[in-house]
């Protein structure tokens, strides 16, 4: 029976899929056949590509609705509830390095920013950049909801800190920042983290899952934009040292 769900359940995903992969290939396409003209054999790579693209994405997110939800919220639930709660924090800098680490979306865009910097801005410093950012937020986020105080507190100051960064920083760090903001809140990250913290939050006394378990992945999306202006400002101090 629950194969028989599971099946229903990867067919609505890959119809949604579906809608979203159409305007895209129907619009390559035209572009094709009205002023393109792309080799045959490009094309047909092309297309192979875009197949193992929507197969990788169906399974990967039928993946994470059944596998990283559930897990993500007993996880919470199991430590929220224990003496021990306190490892929420470190756990919490553990789980969002290593989600952050496994976005595909973080990975294109410090593969992007190194093509974009002619090999400049290396993609390892980047991706390690952006992770242990948002490893220390996550932390952060675990201590709010341990500690109760709001999520103002941290968010606030923290674009405050990014408005007064922005006017020392290089244009183009400002713009790579803010793009990465978006791009390390993919599925890994809303799916997995905000899944512990959800559950967390209905495990300890006296907090509300919605008012103390949401809020986290607005101080995610903080992390990556101040990660990558700190590093922007490292990368220009020593292009000015030599």
């Amino acid at each position: 029976m629950n194969l028989i769900l599971d099946f229903l359940d990867m067919r609505h995903v890959a119809a949604e899929l579906a809608m979203a992969f159409a305007p895209l290939v129907v619009f390559f396409l035209y572009m094709q056949y009205r002023s393109l003209h792309l080799p045959t054999a490009y094309v047909m790579r092309m297309f192979k590509g875009v197949a193992l693209s929507y197969v990788g994405l169906v399974l990967f997110l039928q993946g994470v609705t059944q596998g990283f939800l559930p897990a993500g919220t007993e996880i919470g639930r199991i430590i929220g509830g224990a003496e021990w709660r306190w490892a929420l924090v470190p756990l919490g800098f553990l789980f969002g390095f290593a989600a952050t680490a496994a976005e595909p979306a973080v990975r294109v865009l410090a593969t992007e920013m190194e093509k974009a910097s002619s090999g400049a801005v290396k993609q390892r410093p980047v991706l390690i950049t952006l992770s242990l950012g948002v490893g220390v937020f996550v932390a952060l986020g675990m201590a709010k909801l341990l500690a109760g105080f709001p999520i103002l507190w941290v968010v606030v100051p923290g674009y405050l800190l990014v408005l007064a960064m922005a006017r020392f920083s290089k244009p183009d760090y400002v713009a790579a920042a803010f793009d990465a903001g978006g791009v390390a809140t993919g599925p890994m990250t809303v799916t997995f983290v905000m899944a512990v913290v959800l559950g967390a939050a209905e495990a300890l006394e006296g907090r509300d899952p919605v008012a103390d378990g949401f809020g986290l992945i607005a101080m995610v999306a903080l992390a990556p934009i101040l990660s990558i202006m700190i590093l922007g400002m490292i990368y220009s101090r020593r292009r000015s040292d030599t």
